[in-house]
């Protein structure tokens, strides 16, 4: 069984297992979180598409925890203006389990 599910303006390919990162939710380390914004259901080769066939899916897994992402840098520059800025960013993040997938 897998899908494909939207998190956070993204969407991600699972299956019951996978460990996702997905934008920060705000549960808590070991709180269940359910998705039901569910994009396409596939099982044993019968693939599910569509708003209302998929209007009561859903997909249930558990909070890992929380981190953030490596450092990202960046750099504006303006040449002979004397113009330069340096700015770092750590993207914070949810760590997913995926427990199971219900069509």
């Amino acid at each position: 069984m897998e899908a494909v599910i939207a998190v956070g303006g993204k969407q991600y390919r699972v299956a019951p297992g996978h460990v996702i990162r997905v934008e920060r939710l705000p549960e808590a380390g070991g709180d269940p979180v359910e998705f039901r914004t569910v994009l396409l259901a596939s099982r044993d080769g019968q693939v599910t598409v569509g708003a209302k066939a998929l209007a009561n899916a859903k997909v249930i897994g558990e909070v890992l925890g929380h981190g953030k992402a490596a450092k990202v840098t960046v750099v504006k520059f303006k040449r002979r203006k004397n113009y330069r800025r340096k700015r770092g960013h750590r993207q914070p993040f949810t760590s997913v389990r995926i427990t199971k997938i219900e069509v």
